[in-house]
C-alpha cells in the first residue's frame, strides 16, 4: 500500500465534508424529499442541503428526480454509484457505535438507529439491487 493514494483521498475529502455523511445515510434509508432531509438531519440548513446534493450529484453518487406532478415532487436517490458506499457507510456506522468518546460503547447502535428511522417512517428496507437507496 502506498502512503498517499489521489483516489482514496478525494473519496474521503467528498463522504467526510460537512452533512455528506449525514445526508447520503439519510438517503440510504429511504428519505428522498428535500424537506424530509431537512428534518431528518438536525442543524443542517436548506442552503447547505442544496450545496451538498448538488455536489453528490455532480460527482454521480445522488440522482436528481424531477417528477411531473402537481405540484411538481423532486425525489433525490442515490446511484449505483452512491449505493455501492454502503459498505463503507456501515464500517464507519460500526465503529462510530464501538468507538464513540474514544472507548467502546453500547450506549448507542448506529445501525439499529438508522433501521428504526426508516421503520418510523413507513418505510421498509429495499431489496439488496436497492439497499443503498
Amino acid at each position: 500500500m502506498e502512503p498517499f493514494c489521489p483516489y482514496f483521498h478525494h473519496a474521503v475529502e467528498l463522504i467526510g465534508r460537512r452533512w455528506s455523511g449525514a445526508i447520503l445515510r439519510a438517503l440510504r434509508t429511504g428519505v428522498s424529499r428535500f424537506s424530509e432531509l431537512t428534518a431528518t438531519v438536525p442543524g443542517l440548513s436548506d442552503r447547505m442541503l442544496s450545496e451538498r446534493l448538488k455536489e453528490l450529484e455532480a460527482e454521480g453518487i445522488v440522482e436528481r428526480r424531477v417528477i411531473a406532478e402537481t405540484p411538481v415532487r423532486i425525489d433525490y436517490l442515490l446511484t449505483e454509484k452512491g449505493r455501492a458506499l454502503s459498505g463503507v457507510m456501515d464500517a464507519i456506522s460500526a465503529w462510530a457505535t464501538r468507538w464513540h468518546d474514544d472507548g467502546p460503547s453500547q450506549a448507542h447502535d448506529c445501525a439499529e438507529s438508522a433501521a428504526a428511522t426508516g421503520r418510523r417512517r413507513g418505510r421498509s428496507r429495499q431489496p439488496d439491487s436497492y439497499d443503498a437507496r
